[in-house]
């Protein structure tokens, strides 16, 4: 992973929280989600959790 603006991550912590901030995103865009309304709930407490397929 890269950051547009230097081309990198000053840390590593910086890059997880990237990684986890752009996977988050990504599932919620592919369960139909707006990324801005899923990441508003994320800060509202009520965060999205895609459902477990158990077969």
């Amino acid at each position: 992973m890269r950051q547009k603006i230097s081309g990198t991550f000053r840390n590593f912590d910086a890059l997880v929280d990237f990684c986890r901030i752009r996977g988050y995103v990504s599932t919620a865009r592919k369960n139909g989600l707006n990324a801005l309304d899923a990441l508003r709930r994320v800060f509202a407490g009520n965060p999205f959790v895609p459902a477990v397929n158990t077969s």
